[in-house]
Order: C-alpha cells, then sequence, then structure tokens
C-alpha cells in the first residue's frame, strides 16, 4: 500500500491509499466510474463545444463529471473510454504507456503490399515518423478496401494521416478496442459501465508506465 508492504491489521484509506497487489491497482473507491462509449460521427470528444456541435457528455449521466480518456476525431466512430479516475487516465493518456488501439479503416482502392509495409514499418508525417504499425488487408469490394490498423500513438488524425501519404485516403474509420477492451455488441451513441475485471486489465496493462 502506497510503495510499502501492508501488514495484517493495517487500515486504508480508500479516498488517498493506493493499494496494489502484484502491481495491479485494486480499486476501493466507491466514487469513481468507467464509462465505454461507442461514439458515433459527428460528435465532439469534449464535454462542451463553443460551436454548440453535440459532444460526448450528452452520452453519459451527468454526475459525476467525467472526461474522456484520450480522443477520436470528429468524423471518427467507435470506442472511447470517460471516467473520473484522474490517476488511469493520467497512465493511459502517457506516451510511454504504448497502449494499443484496433481500428477498421474504410480506404479509397487497394493498398499494394508496399504500401501495407510502409504503414508497418512507419510513415514520415509533418510531426514526424510514427512508430511500427499493424496493418493488414481484410477485404476489397469494388474500389474499397477495409484495412485492419493497430497503433501505439495517439497523434491527432493519425490513421487518417497515414492512409493519406500512401495514397488511400480514410471514407470511414472505427475503433473497435482500446487495450484489452472491446465491446462489437454496443450500439452506437450507446455507454456500458466497465467491469471491475476490464478496470483491473487496464490497470494492468499500464502499470510500467513511467509517470
Amino acid at each position: 500500500m502506497n510503495g510499502a508492504t501492508a501488514k495484517l491489521g493495517k487500515r486504508a484509506n480508500p479516498a488517498s491509499d493506493r493499494i496494489t497487489v502484484d502491481g495491479a491497482v485494486i480499486i476501493v473507491r466507491d466514487d469513481l466510474v468507467y464509462y465505454l462509449i461507442n461514439k458515433p460521427r459527428h460528435v465532439v470528444t469534449t464535454m462542451s463545444d463553443p460551436q454548440g456541435r453535440h459532444t460526448v457528455a450528452e452520452l453519459v449521466p451527468d454526475n459525476p463529471r467525467v472526461f474522456p480518456v484520450g480522443r477520436l476525431d470528429f468524423d471518427s466512430e467507435g470506442l472511447l473510454l470517460v471516467t473520473n479516475d484522474g490517476d488511469l487516465a493520467h497512465l493511459l493518456m502517457h506516451p510511454g504507456s504504448e497502449v494499443p488501439k484496433v481500428y477498421m479503416a474504410e480506404v479509397d482502392g487497394a493498398p499494394t503490399r508496399g504500401a501495407l509495409r510502409s504503414l508497418r514499418e512507419g510513415i514520415d508525417l509533418e510531426d514526424g515518423r510514427t512508430a511500427p504499425a499493424l496493418a493488414r488487408a481484410v477485404e476489397t469490394h469494388g474500389d474499397v478496401t477495409l484495412l485492419e490498423l493497430v497503433i501505439r500513438e495517439g497523434r491527432n488524425r493519425q490513421i487518417r494521416r497515414m492512409c493519406e501519404a500512401v495514397g488511400h485516403p480514410v471514407r470511414r474509420l472505427v475503433r473497435t478496442r482500446i487495450g484489452p477492451i472491446g465491446d462489437p455488441k454496443l450500439p452506437p451513441g450507446a455507454w456500458r459501465e466497465l467491469s471491475q475485471d476490464e478496470v483491473r486489465k487496464l490497470y494492468e496493462l499500464v502499470k510500467e508506465t513511467p509517470v
């Protein structure tokens, strides 16, 4: 507890003490909430918007106040975590965490082996070279190909810029998984609470992250 081994009879304060077992954080506070949202297109990943656009705040309960972990751009869809657990949010968004995120992208044309290899090895963008990614063509219908991509970075519009750079602009982009968290049955615009097991898995995923 708090970096020291707890002794028999030791009491913990849920509001301030950090309790871990084998390096994984144990959640004992009852004021923390963890929501998984399936964000539709044309919804902003913020809790308010000065331009009056729809926000993810409209998709979850008003209380307690929560905030998104990372982001999905305005035109993208899919899974997004929302919580009031600042510690977990910080760890998940830390560059050192390298949380894998899975996307399905509908792109123009049929990417060649060379284009897929470039996506896997890294693309030179205006803000630097991307880290190696996983990329595979799932299927092609007419002039549209469905790609599955897995990245461990969180740059702005990264998938779209990567695909544009290899000559295959994205028509539709859906995030289907965040680390160990996925839910193919969650409808667009819907949300659900994470289970304690899912929260534990997220903490396990980032327990070695430098802070």
